[in-house]
């Protein structure tokens, strides 16, 4: 087995609950973004652009979809004989069968893989952030700083610095305090969820830690580090970050998409975003629709008015329909004179005939306030909606549902449904 310089874990089992509907079968990692990416796109994309060739994908919750969009790796050029990509699910072991109880009891469980490289770094990613970054710029900082531990972090507004793990650094980046999540943060530098480790440093952190309840980085590894001396630096990413962990913030980071100069750009020659496609029909436009300033995928098939929005490949949309400030997924019908405000509708999803979505005044959410927020109407995958139904905002539907469903025709904000069987 040849030596690597840096290997790669990346995390990307997690369940995502605060996007609701969308994860309800499905890894966050593998939901859709920016009509034909997946969310996992991004972080491989990241390996294969800063020459990093040999990554591990650690999957649990839901992870079928996941692992059929990797595959072999083919579309990140990760198909290796030496290396390559491979899922690293939990597995069964002689004495035990063990699911993965926290970020570094997963990585942890993967020693053996990591070992047969033998590298020297090991670069530890999550599977659930839109960014596009060169790891191998952090990589040469931490080689000149002789770091033993490189966190990436970026400066957040102070009020919300809580929900992160926070660093305090001296003037040549070295850390000198690590706060995890921190009712009253000392500084507005947080942790991205990105490491780089000196590999002696993470396998002695991994096993002494092994026996911690849901072992974690920022919670067991990080302060452990940091208590025993380790050298830890802080690098500072400046460019553009999102964790698209709420319905919002996903919502906000595909319609950031199609600015007149998008803050994130798709379109770079010299840094792309790779991802398995299929090979299907080009786009249809019809003389009677109108589409402006929306990005809409192949295979589509538009006769109503796209505004501002964001259409994934295989969606039909009738005539008479307007869709504006919305994000709809692969496979998706919408019938006619269907019109739909601030929504998202995930995959496989049939709307039928003249139905309203995101209509009305806002009002809470009466199952999940601060998941089914934002003002938006969120449609769960595989859904039906029938024809001529009112639904209004944070609002939530998942499965397939009658007018039955709908009294006087109306599901009002702040109301859910959610078929027997199905989940949220």
């Amino acid at each position: 087995m040849i030596k690597k310089e840096m290997i790669a874990m990346l995390l990307a089992g997690g369940q995502g609950s605060r996007l609701g509907v969308l994860t309800a079968d499905v890894a966050k990692p593998a939901v859709s973004f920016g009509g034909k990416y997946r969310i996992i796109d991004f972080p491989l994309s990241n390996c294969i652009n800063s020459g990093i060739d040999t990554v591990g994908v650690l999957t649990q919750y839901q992870p079928l979809r996941l692992n059929t969009h990797i595959g072999i790796g083919i579309p990140w050029d990760l198909d290796r004989n030496n290396g390559g990509v491979t899922v690293l699910p939990p597995y069964e072991k002689s004495d035990n069968s063990e699911w993965y109880t926290g970020t570094a009891n997963a990585i942890y469980q993967n020693l053996r893989y990591m070992e047969q490289y033998n590298p020297e770094y090991v670069l530890i990613l999550s599977g659930d952030h839109i960014y596009k970054m060169d790891y191998e710029v952090m990589l040469d900082f931490h080689k000149e700083n002789q770091s033993d531990v490189t966190i990436a972090t970026m400066p957040v507004p102070m009020e919300e610095a809580s929900r992160f793990g926070i660093v305090v650094a001296d003037e040549n980046k070295k850390i000198t305090e690590f706060q995890e999540k921190p009712e009253h943060p000392s500084s507005n530098l947080a942790s991205m969820g990105i490491y780089i480790f000196s590999w002696p440093v993470l396998r002695d952190a991994l096993i002494t830690m092994k026996d911690q309840n849901g072992c974690d980085f920022g919670k067991h590894i990080i302060p452990y580090c940091f208590d025993n001396g380790k050298r830890c630096f802080a690098y500072e990413f400046n460019g553009y970050w999102k964790d698209v962990g709420t319905l919002g913030s996903y919502w906000e980071a595909n319609m950031e998409l199609i600015d007149l100069i998008p803050e994130f750009n798709l379109y770079e020659e010299y840094w792309k975003i790779y991802t398995k496609s299929d090979t299907i029909e080009p786009q249809y436009i019809s003389g009677e629709a109108r589409v402006e300033r929306s990005i809409v995928g192949e295979a589509s098939e538009i006769y109503g008015e796209v505004i501002n929005s964001v259409i994934g490949p295989n969606v039909y949309i009738g005539k008479g329909s307007v869709i504006r400030d919305s994000i709809i997924m692969k496979d998706t019908t919408i019938g006619e004179g269907v019109i739909m405000d601030k929504s998202i509708v995930a995959e496989a999803c049939q709307i039928g005939n003249n139905t309203v979505l995101g209509c009305g005044e806002e009002a809470p959410n009466t199952y999940k306030e601060s998941v089914y927020a934002f003002g938006l109407a969120v449609v769960g995958e595989a859904s039906e909606i029938p024809s001529g139904v009112r639904i209004g905002k944070n609002t939530a539907i998942v499965g397939k549902t009658t007018p039955e469903d709908y009294p006087n025709g109306e599901l009002p904000s702040g109301a859910v449904i959610i078929k027997a069987g199905d989940r949220v």
